[in-house]
Formats: C-alpha cells, structure tokens, sequence
C-alpha cells in the first residue's frame, strides 16, 4: 500500500477567528470600521497621489488587502493598505524608469507590487518572520512613540490650513512655526475644537464613538456654517469606479531595478507590518506569527499587482483609531470595506463636505494613545540600557527614516545583549548556616566554600564571545581559596550550549588543572549539553565518573575521594 504523505497548507488564522465571532464584538467592530473608512478614503486618496497614480488608485489599493488579510492575517487589529512611506518608495522607484523610456507608470506600479508580494512569500517559505524577534520591547515602545509624532507633524499643514513643504519631523515644525502669520484661523480654530471634543468625549464618556462622532459633526458644521466658501479645506469630489482584474506585464528592461525596489520595499513594509501588530498585540494580551504576517503581506500585494493597485503595507493611524473604538477582529476592516465600495458606487457627495483639518485632529488624538509615558518610566526603572534603546529608537526614527531607526536600535539591541552574554553573572556555591544546599556565597553572610572543593557556576551559554572571561574567573576562583583545592566543578545549569572555540577552552583548563594536580569535574549537565560533550571528545578527556548531573550526586563524590583518601592513608600507616 502506498503510503498517503501528508500537505502542510497555509494557516487561515483569520478565518477560525471569524467563524467563533462573538456578538459583543459587532458594535464596536461596526463603529470603528465605519470611522476607519471616513479616515482611510481622503488618505489613501492622497497616497494615491503620493505614489504617482491617480487618486482613485488609492481606493482601490485598499480593496484586495483588506479582504486577504482578513482570512490570512494573524492580527485582528491591523489596518492594512496604502501607506506613506512605501507610496513614496513606489514613487521613487518607477519615476526615473517612466521618465528615461516612457513605461506606463500605472503598469510599473502594479507589477512593483506584484513582485513585493513574490519577495514576501519567499520570505513566508524561507521562515524568515524570526527575524521580527529581533525587535524586542524597548524598540516596540520607542517605535510607536517615534510614529506618533510623525503622525502629529504630519497633520501640521491641515490643522494650520497651510503649505508645508518639507517632509522631515522637524523640517515641519520648523517650517509651521515659521508660518505662523499665514494661518488660516478658521481652520485652525475648527481642528484645535475637534481636537478638544475628542479628548474630552473620552474622559467624560469612555465607550462613546468619539472619532467616528467627530466626522459627522464637522461635517455637519460645514454644511450649515458654510465653511468651504471661507477657506476652510474638505475632502472634495471623490472619483467612482472599482477596480478590474489584469496581469501586469514583466517590463523587459530595468527588471535588475525593480527588483531591488521590490526587495527594498518589502523589508520597509514588512518591518511596519510586525511592528505595529507586535505593538498592539503587547498592549491587548495577544500575540501574532511573524512568519504568518509575511504570508498576508505578500498575498495582499499580489492582489494589489492583479487588480490595478500599487505596494502596500499597514497603517499605524488606521490600526490606532480602530483601537481607540475598541475593534475586536478584522470585521471592521471588511465594514470600512463595504464602506469605501458603497462611496466609490453611490454615497461619494456624503464625505466631499468633510473637512481636512477635522481629519488631521483625529489623527494627531489617535497618536497620542500610541505614546506611553508609563512604559518608558517602566523602562527606566527596570533597566537604563532597556530605557537608552526605547530612546535611540526614537531618535533614530525621527532623524533618519522608520527603517534605518529600527535597524539602528536593532542593532544596539544586539550590542547589549551580547555585553550580557560576554560578561555574565557567576558565582561559586558553598554551604550556609541552617540553610539547607549551596548557594551562592556572595549572597549569603557568613557563608563558606567546602574546603578543597569549587563549585563554581557561570550563568551563560559558553560561546567564542565569553569563554575568554569564563576562564579567567573560573581560574580566579580557585587562586581566591586559602585552602588547596583538590576538585574544581563547573556548574552547567545556565550553560545549555557550547560551540567549538567553548571546547577548545575548556580542553585547556582541565589541562591546566591537570598540571597542578586539581580534578576538573561538570555537574548538572543537561543531555543536549552531554551529547555535544561527547561528540567533542571532551568527555573522554574528563572521564565519565567526573560526569554528574545534580550537585548532590557531585557533592557526594568529592566526599567519598575524601573517604578512600584517609582509608588509604591508614593503611600505609599500618
């Protein structure tokens, strides 16, 4: 009989979750997907126009990720679709191509996102979401931090009713402040009461649907008081239309420079992707598959390739407001869905009168729940190097870009904690008045070491970054003994790895040990730790019977060399 061989498929984690949906989740789900989209429609809009097509792309770029990443994603709070950063990537990658031999940019688009998804799924296949672990929770909080406040100066020029040119944090204060004297007042004072209503709606009435009241409200405003004829900017005429199914076309040439753009962008998006659903599982005590997220980010840009879209990735505002109204699984995402379908088919007058400065407010008061003071004061008291990363993260996105910040706390991530593992804590054990075991002397007064005996514990894995350090306090240990030792052994609990630069080391110790005539014994040895053991050959060199696994059965036999010392001692006495 043959033998059926089993298929491992792809896990629909958004589908299990829609299908156990729970009732009490709809209203706030609705609530916050009809909001999500009177945000999402006037912002993908313009990230349409950032990225070089027309406006109405936006809109449908935000179609096919919405309903794939519901099935595939394994957040059930992130908002994905256009995006600010990788419109503008998109926008840099295909305008020079266009402009040297005259592709069809919308085309270039398409296909750009088309090969961003096949460079995800590689990444899917290769189980490279373990990478997203290198993002530990110091960087998690200084990223959002980071993004808020390039949510907040980026709503400047709506709040302000002015031009802002510049396109870095602080070339928009700067730039803000500068223009102070051409502020449109109306705009102002309509965002600054926006604002105001929304802060305070959510201290007087928690569970209230602030932002998605904010939007008709100003709306409202608008239309009786006439706004759009003083100067006061709105949404405007929304352009209809859906999106039709068409295979992009390979160009044949610049296909090595749209590659590397693909790649580029992917790594971009898909690091804002774990992040910002890594910082929102953390806040809502659930958790997320990296390596998942690859899968529904590469599948959502394919879709983006097949239906006329460009390359996407998440958004942090959209996810923060959705969050803000409380959204429980992606079904609001698939109401903005339907939302943004029945404003692209029929209801597109109803949001031309919203203002933008009204947009912005509920922008900026979404940012502000991404910033967690208590968390960095959290930081500070647990760790400072903990609190120094949350800080470079910041910096660092806010001077460079959100790749080059994260990469630069990553980074520093790693220094620390490999200064860890270089330098850890030891310890040696010896025995405490009416305390039962050994412990660590250091900790204990009046504690003392077994005469002849080190029992000496470094709390690392031995790698080629320690096992220098490791020797030397192993040796240093023995030489702060007044007595002679006899026996020294090392502790292994805390070591459950060791690669060859360890063995050679620890080859050279029992050598030196061996000289001055002191017994080189492990204890508490785990079997993985023994098996690498045995295939280096050390274990022969330290013998088997010096192989022990609890400290009880190492004890004992130091006691019984004792033992057969004096025993034989008497006898040649006699």
């Amino acid at each position: 009989m043959l033998k059926k061989h089993q298929v491992t498929l792809p896990s629909i984690p958004g589908l299990k979750r829609l299908l156990s949906y729970q009732r009490a989740w709809l209203l706030p789900d609705v609530l916050a997907g009809v909001t999500v989209a009177a945000y999402l429609i006037p912002q993908c809009m313009a990230y349409g126009e950032l990225a070089g097509v027309q406006p109405v792309v936006g809109l449908w770029a935000i179609l096919p990720p919405i309903i794939i990443y519901t099935l595939l994603g394994s957040s059930p709070q992130l908002s994905v679709g256009p995006e600010s950063t990788t419109a503008v990537m998109t926008a840099a990658a295909i305008g020079p191509l266009v402009a040297s031999n005259g592709s069809n940019y919308a085309s270039l688009a398409s296909m750009l996102a088309f090969m961003v998804g096949v460079v995800c799924i590689i990444g899917y296949i290769a189980r490279l979401g373990f990478l997203a672990n290198l993002l530990s929770k110091p960087i998690l909080v200084g990223y959002m931090a980071g993004v808020a406040v390039i949510m907040i100066t980026g709503q400047l020029s709506k709040i302000g009713g002015i031009d802002i040119d510049a396109n870095t944090v602080f070339g928009e204060v700067g730039e803000f402040f500068s223009k102070l004297d051409r502020i449109h007042q109306p705009t102002l004072i309509l965002g600054t009461i926006v604002l105001a209503f929304l802060f305070i709606i959510q201290r007087r009435f928690p569970t209230a649907p602030g932002p998605l009241l904010a939007v008709l409200l100003a709306t409202a405003s608008v239309a009786l008081f006439d706004l759009d004829r003083q100067g006061v900017a709105v949404v405007g005429e929304i352009p209809a239309g859906l999106p039709h199914l068409t295979l992009p076309k390979l160009p044949t040439q610049d296909l090595s420079t749209l590659i590397a753009s693909a790649i580029g962008i992917a790594v971009v998006g898909y690091s804002d992707n774990v992040l910002t659903a890594r910082a929102f599982a953390s806040r809502n005590q659930y958790k997320i598959d990296a390596n998942q997220e690859l899968l529904a980010l590469g599948t959502s840009n394919l879709g983006n390739g097949l239906m006329q879209g460009f390359p996407i990735s998440s958004s942090g505002s959209r996810t923060a407001i959705a969050n803000s109204l409380g959204s429980k699984s992606q079904a609001f995402s698939l109401v903005a869905l339907v939302v943004v379908i029945l404003v692209l088919l029929f209801l597109r007058p109803l949001l031309a009168q919203f203002p933008k400065a009204a947009l912005g407010a509920i922008v900026i008061y979404a940012a502000t729940k991404l910033i967690e003071i208590p968390e960095f004061l959290r930081l500070a008291r647990f760790r400072r190097s903990e609190l120094f990363l949350a800080v470079s993260t910041i910096v660092g996105v806010l001077l460079t870009d959100i790749l080059v910040g994260v990469g630069i706390a990553v980074g520093l991530s790693v220094i620390d904690l490999f200064a860890r593992v270089a330098r850890p804590h030891d310890a040696v054990l010896g025995e405490v008045p009416d305390l039962p075991g050994l412990h660590d002397i250091e900790d204990w007064e009046g504690a003392k070491t077994i005469p002849g005996l080190v029992i000496y514990r470094y709390d690392a894995p031995l790698c080629f970054a320690n096992v220098e350090n490791f020797k030397r306090r192993a040796l240093s240990t023995i030489e702060a003994e007044k007595t002679p030792v006899e026996w020294f052994v090392l502790n292994t609990e805390a070591i459950v790895d060791v690669d060859i630069t360890a063995i050679d080391t620890l080859i050279q110790l029992h050598s030196e040990l061996a000289a001055k005539g002191i017994t080189f014994a492990i204890t508490r040895v785990k079997q993985d730790l023994y098996k690498q053991l045995k295939r280096s050959q050390l274990l022969d060199l330290i013998g088997s019977e010096h192989i022990y696994f609890t400290l009880h059965t190492a004890l004992a036999a130091f006691q019984a060399r004792d033992r057969h010392s004096n025993k034989q001692t008497i006898e040649s006495d006699k």
